[in-house]
């Protein structure tokens, strides 16, 4: 089959969920109104809360949630074969990703631009907030200790990414400077894309490498290091500062690097050399069901989504219709990425035949980012003709944006969350922006080096524990938004029906993890995934409750009616 099939099929399907389905669940579901005043205006304070032009807070809100997540999780996942894996990908983000991160956008915003965790409390009760946060944490220090391994690894292995990567703050600094004074928008972003393309070329010619042994500490350890200092740095500056310029930037560099992948394959016209479904896995290869579905996270459908959404994007929607085009879309620009990965990772550009594919596809784990650089690359040879090593460069430098955005956002959500639970349990010094941000920062040094040892290679040992623990967080946050459709009168199906699909693969995953890192003996691994699977279950007890309470109390009340 020629993946050109793959990929029209793929984007018809996106586009008309996107034009029909998101429609629906906006006006008659959700009910978004232009006349409600969202937290960013009601709390404007020029930091936080910025009332911000949907286009480029959409583009925070892409980049933020895209990270390398929808990259590594297909690349992985088609090992099982190409078939689940887009199947997975398009139906995921029609059904699940667009209505989940436009539910918890709305959600927030009706909440005056409470965290998921600390809105559930209004909604469900007191006990489910203090229990939601919990899970939303240790989301959130998964997703920093991942990528910012990823990012590391990637500054090793592709040391012509650095210099770009680094001059892409510069530029988000100065664009936001300039934004500030009132220059236009689009010109500047414009040439910001330029000039970091141009400094992609530079980064061919110019690669910067750690020595070997600095502080006594490898390469990719140092590298952790200092990008969680940057991290911690730029969390704590204004989101006009650096956040919305770079992610803005970031979202366009996207747009222009899914441009170059799609139209190459409408140049190349490459053949699929992956099998459909892998009927030579090996023979410890664990089961498709339920491992696909939290292996693909990001590109169907992520809990992390619902933090970044009701997180950093609620407090800066500037009208609350807004919601459709910052939450939905951004998934289907996430479900893009990840239907191009697996075509990069399952065509000819990559492997020239199945049974080269078969040689790098060995094992459940193999090819992952390596494999999308490569793949691409290759395509975007082919394709557009241009030089191997800068197409290489520029996915490299891609993925590597897409991944520190997300640690920007992550590490600031993480204050976020520290900082409210100062306030709920009245710990002064946990408020201090601050203080709060060095919790959060050693937090995610300690597991990445605390479960990968000296080498910092804890953030991919996790990732399977990520991927069970950030579904289960999705469906946790699909079960607030079936409680608040409830307690609207409104449908509650196209909410509690995913809730329960995704609730039921993750959890079953989380066993199975649980069961191999106790074998393993990872008892660290073994305390985190016990922790998520006791309060997800502890969660849904008290929402049924409730639930049943609100019932009965409206039977009640419909009975004593005149």
């Amino acid at each position: 089959m020629q993946s050109i099939t793959i990929v029209v099929l793929g984007i018809i399907g996106m586009f008309l969920g996107w034009w029909f389905y998101s429609r629906f669940i906006a006006e008659k579901i959700f009910q978004l109104s232009d006349e409600f005043r969202t937290p960013a205006h009601e709390f404007n304070d020029g930091t936080d809360f910025v009332p911000t032009n949907k286009v480029v807070l959409w583009g925070h809100h892409f980049t933020s949630v895209a990270g390398a997540a929808p990259i590594v999780g297909p690349a992985i996942a088609v090992y099982w074969g190409w078939v689940p894996a887009v199947l997975w990908v398009v139906f995921g983000t029609i059904f699940f990703a667009g209505v989940h991160d436009m539910g918890a956008l709305w959600a927030s915003v009706r909440h005056k631009g409470k965290s998921i965790g600390a809105l559930s409390e209004s909604v469900i009760g007191t006990p489910t907030r203090s229990l939601f946060m919990v899970v939303i944490f240790l989301v959130l220090l998964m997703v920093n200790a991942v990528f910012g391994v990823v990012i590391a690894k990637s500054f090793v292995s592709q040391p012509n990414a650095v210099f770009p990567a680094w001059m892409a703050i510069v530029v988000a600094l100065v664009i936001g400077q300039l934004l500030r004074r009132k220059f236009s928008l689009i010109p500047l972003c414009l040439v910001g894309v330029v000039i970091l393309y141009m400094s992609v070329f530079a980064g061919s010619y110019i690669p910067i490498s750690l020595p070997d042994a600095m502080f006594g500490l490898s390469p990719n350890a140092n590298w952790i290091i200092i990008l969680f200092i940057y991290a911690a740095i730029a969390s704590l500056l204004p989101v006009w500062m650096l956040l919305q310029p770079r992610d803005f930037i970031n979202g366009m560099q996207l747009l222009v690097g899914l441009f170059l992948l799609y139209g190459a394959v409408f140049l190349s016209l490459p053949d699929i050399t992956a099998p459909a479904f892998n009927t030579q896995k090996a023979v410890d290869t664990p089961s498709i069901i339920p491992l696909l579905f939290v292996t693909i996270a990001c590109g169907a459908v992520s809990g992390f989504h619902g933090i970044v959404s009701s997180g950093t994007s609620s407090k800066q929607l500037d009208k609350e219709p807004d919601a459709r085009f910052v939450g939905y879309l951004g998934a289907v620009g996430e479900g893009s990425l990840a239907l191009i990965t697996i075509v990069a990772v399952s065509g000819a550009a990559f492997a020239a035949s199945p049974e080269e594919w078969h040689e790098v596809y060995a094992h459940l784990g193999d090819g992952s980012v390596s494999a999308f650089i490569s793949g691409g690359a290759n395509l975007i040879q082919q394709g557009w003709g241009l030089p191997q090593e800068f197409a290489s460069t520029i996915l490299a430098v891609m993925v590597v944006l897409f991944a520190g955005t997300t640690m920007d956002s992550g590490v600031r959500l993480q204050r976020y969350i520290i900082q409210e639970w100062g306030s709920i349990y009245n710990i002064e010094w946990l408020k201090n922006g601050t203080a709060a941000t060095l919790v959060a920062v050693g937090a995610c040094l300690i597991l990445a080096f605390g479960a990968g040892g000296a080498s910092g290679s804890g953030g991919m040992i996790i990732w399977p524990l990520f991927g069970s623990t950030n579904q289960i967080l999705a469906s946790l946050t699909l079960l607030v938004l079936s409680v608040m459709l409830i307690k609207l009168n409104r449908p509650a199906y196209f909410t509690l029906i995913p809730m329960t699909f995704v609730l039921v693969m993750a959890f079953l995953a989380g066993l199975i993890k649980l069961k191999e890192y106790y074998l393993a003996g990872n008892y660290l691994l073994v305390f985190l995934d016990a922790v998520v699977l006791i309060v997800s279950v502890l969660v849904m007890l008290e929402a049924v409750a409730v639930i049943a309470a609100f019932k009965r109390e409206k039977k009640r009340l419909g009975q004593v009616q005149p």
